[in-house]
């Protein structure tokens, strides 16, 4: 499946970005970003997973050899991930840390953090998987970072913090590929894939009104990526020329659209909120058609391993296969993005989605 040639390219995109950095340094702010807080999965993780017992890690090399210092850090990439980028575009930190990470305090939270965990869903039923953090628990250490927020920097300083920091959700793809649609799923049998589409909106609207409830108001709803391009998904469509996925791809459209609906619904009900609906399916279906277009080499296979199933630790540094540029490639394993390529992503939310917060 190809989109229309108009879709702009990389360059484009940088042009475009910039021009929005600039507007946002020359017109007063309306309401400054002082942190990011993120919640989701993998594609978001900034190493909560290194501190609990799951099989679903990547706290070892290769990961994060591009990483400032080359070293892993428990994301899911050769380097930084959206969150990183959106929050160095914000004018707060290069990174933003994992909350569980014991390294970091208060202070370094005070201006962004990561509940995330990878292989989380919307559903529980998915944390359940790989018996990692689901999202209720994600929220819960969002409340006990609020208590210890407010002790640090005091009631009506944390008030403005958490009212004004800009809420980034991803997740969703691991409900489809890593749950629903695996051999023997329960969810299969209980639900069709639109009731299971149904089934997620309805608790990502639950998830969003508690997190206004607890004094959130700018929020970011990811929608799902094109999950068919995926090079693990890929690879299972070898004997049809390993194309994309069109199945999973046709859900994450169908997934999206629903989501882009509960925005527009809450949006009005909540008199406050500032939600957006921030869409990755396109730039990111582009670049995985016309790799060439945004100077990569190869989108069908991952850098890490055979770059066809690895990822966590069948992503082994120790592989004679792993490539020598990860630039080159649009994926680092079969189900991550390489650093270049969340740059891209994320230059494309800045000047999309999240632009209302630049100025």
């Amino acid at each position: 499946m190809m989109i229309a040639a108009a879709s702009p390219s990389h360059k484009t995109i940088q042009c475009l970005f910039l021009f929005i950095f600039l507007v946002a340094e020359a017109v007063p702010s309306r309401a400054k970003v002082p942190a990011v807080i993120v919640f989701g999965d993998s594609s978001v993780d900034s190493g909560n997973n290194n501190r609990i017992q799951t099989i679903l890690k990547s706290n070892f090399e290769p990961y994060g050899r591009d990483f400032e210092g080359g070293h892993p850090t428990g994301r899911f990439c050769n380097g930084r991930i959206p969150p990183d980028f959106i929050s160095e575009a914000l004018g707060l930190k290069h990174t933003v840390p994992a909350y569980l990470d014991p390294r970091s305090t208060i202070k370094d939270f005070a201006t962004g953090v990561c509940f995330a965990s990878a292989g989380t869903g919307y559903d529980n039923a998915t944390s359940d998987v790989l018996n990692v953090i689901p999202l209720w628990k994600q929220l819960e250490n969002y409340k006990m970072y609020q208590k210890r927020l407010r002790k640090y920097v005091g009631m009506e300083k944390a008030e403005e913090i958490l009212r004004e920091a800009l809420y980034l959700m991803s997740i969703g793809t691991n409900d489809f590929l890593e749950n629903f649609y695996v051999l023997f799923s329960r969810r299969s049998s209980q639900f069709t894939v639109e009731q299971y589409e149904d089934f997620l909106v309805g608790i990502a609207e639950n998830f969003v009104r508690q997190l206004y409830e607890l004094g959130g108001r700018k929020i970011s709803l990811g929608g799902l990526p094109p999950m068919g391009c995926l090079p693990l998904e890929r690879s299972r469509n070898i004997m049809s020329g390993s194309g994309c996925v069109d199945e999973y791809n046709q859900v994450a459209m169908d997934f999206n659209v629903k989501l882009q609906g509960l925005v527009i619904r809450l949006r009005e009900e909540l008199p406050e909120i500032r939600l957006v609906f921030s869409d990755l399916y396109h730039i990111l279906l582009d670049v995985a058609n016309k790799p060439s277009s945004y100077g990569f080499e190869s989108a069908a296979v991952a850098c890490c391993a055979t770059g066809l199933f690895e990822m966590g630790y069948l992503c082994d540094e120790h592989s004679p296969f792993t490539c020598a540029d990860a630039n080159q490639y649009v994926f680092w394993d079969s189900f991550h993005p390489t650093q270049r390529t969340n740059q891209i992503m994320s230059d494309h939310l800045m000047i999309t989605a999240l632009s209302e917060f630049l100025v």
